[in-house]
């Protein structure tokens, strides 16, 4: 049982210069550019999040209980992209640090964010149809 949660741990399993990923010390190059992809991956995403939250809360106490539901529509999209804050933030940590894999060797993966692309536009398609018909709604 212990040799099965010793290989969960993400900082036992990922590497980086032949160190554990918990117990490296980075230089300043590594530094600057995990910081860099925070900014940029991270930080994106959650400042949108943000902004739909935000959005939400206007439109909750600003107009009246007709339009609630976009208030809700707009809640649940931030809460997707911040999920998907997550799934992006995972990814960039295997793509930062190498994984050992079943062999007991070094395995170093670049993956794209296609994956990532392709749930928030799913996800934005998904939330833009539902406002279209929400919107359609109220006419009646």
């Amino acid at each position: 049982m212990a040799a099965f949660q010793k290989n969960t741990r993400a900082g036992d399993r990922y590497r980086l210069r032949l160190h554990r990923a918990r117990s490296v010390v980075l230089t300043d190059e590594e530094l600057v550019e995990i910081r860099a992809a925070q900014r940029t991956f991270e930080g994106a995403y959650i400042r949108t999040a943000l902004g739909q939250f935000s959005f939400a809360l206007v439109i909750l106490k600003i107009f009246t209980s007709e339009f609630y539901s976009f208030g809700a529509l707009f809640a649940l999209y931030g809460t997707g992209i911040l999920l998907t804050s997550l799934l992006r933030r995972q990814q960039g940590n295997k793509q930062f640090f190498s994984e050992i894999g079943e062999d007991g060797l070094n395995q170093k993966r670049f993956r794209t964010s296609g994956n990532v692309v392709v749930v928030l536009t799913a996800l934005s398609v998904a939330a833009y149809a539902s406002l279209l018909g929400l919107t359609l709604r109220l006419g009646d």
